[in-house]
């Protein structure tokens, strides 16, 4: 474990040193909020998750650089995954989860296709805090308190490797189509097909990042167009395993998953701009049963 995050570190480290001779500069903030809270409101099983993203380069001309480790993505992420109900019946279907990841990724072109590669390390268990946190939000709101947390997945740290290529195709001046082939091997050992269409003014020279729990594409750097983007899109997911259902506890997941979404950017003035995306996913693991619906957010604000 200790080996792992010494090896990360040394990655993040070099990978924060001038590219190629040039001056890396901040070029923006990836920012999503996912709450089942705004979808169906039910507090369980994909509860919530916080992703926050750096993007740093030498510059953005509206696409991804041909170089690899030019354009690098840093990346931190917080989720809480329930069971069915935070106490009494229902609480057993799955193990509560508080995971924080921490990654460092490139984006790159490849011909016409666009290239996500990176490294995350996802911890769980006590040790994030995640569970305590939640525990202490539903005492300030007079909620109910989370009984389950005695039985959260145990400390752990888990590498994870992630390669996504999507190819976009510019149909119309306001219309892009992004399909896109993802696989994971870590924490969830998975290979996703799916694509998103975006529709508007907006988005179609920014760089577009991918939220985990729900797939919902948003906004790392951020164009100078005002106006309205709507997006759609779904994927399907084979499985292979999950260490948040693991089997030598008696948690099985489904061999497949299914998410749909839709969602619209609204970009006021420039770094000033809303998103709102809802999320359908299918059951995760057996006995759940039924698919829930998540809400995502992001307010950018331009001081």
């Amino acid at each position: 474990m200790r080996l792992a995050i010494a090896n990360f570190l040394v990655i993040f480290g070099f990978a924060s040193v001038p590219a190629l001779g040039q001056e890396r500069e901040t070029l923006g903030f990836g920012r999503l909020f996912t709450n089942d809270y705004f979808g169906d409101g039910l507090d369980r099983w994909r509860s919530g998750s916080y992703s926050f993203s750096i993007i740093r380069g030498p510059d953005w001309d509206g696409a991804v650089p041909e170089r690899f480790g030019e354009l690098l993505e840093y990346r931190l992420r917080t989720e809480i995954i329930a069971p069915g109900r935070l106490n009494g019946p229902g609480s057993t279907d799955r193990p509560y989860v508080g995971a924080a990841t921490l990654g460092l990724h490139t984006h790159f072109a490849l011909g016409a296709a666009e290239i996500s590669a990176g490294l995350d390390l996802t911890l769980t268990g006590p040790q994030t805090g995640i569970g305590a946190m939640q525990e202490w939000f539903h005492e300030v709101i007079d909620a109910p308190r989370p009984a389950i947390l005695d039985d959260q997945l145990p400390d752990a740290v888990y590498p994870t490797a992630i390669l996504a290529v999507t190819r976009p195709y510019v149909i119309a001046e306001n219309l892009t189509l992004r399909p896109f082939v993802e696989a994971q091997i870590g924490v969830e050992d998975l290979l996703r097909v799916g694509g998103d269409v975006i529709y508007g003014r907006v988005g179609h020279s920014d760089l577009w990042l991918r939220d985990g729990p729900t797939g919902q594409p948003y906004r790392g750097i951020e164009g100078e167009d005002r106006g309205f983007a709507f997006v759609a899109g779904a994927d399907f997911t084979q499985v292979q395993s999950s260490a948040y259902l693991p089997e030598s506890m008696g948690y099985f997941p489904t061999d497949t998953r299914v998410r749909a979404r839709a969602g619209v950017h609204w970009q006021m003035a420039p770094q000033t701009s809303f998103f709102y995306g809802a999320t359908w996913l299918s059951e995760e693991f057996e006995g759940q049963p039924e698919g829930q619906i998540l809400g995502s957010l992001k307010l950018n604000f331009n001081f």
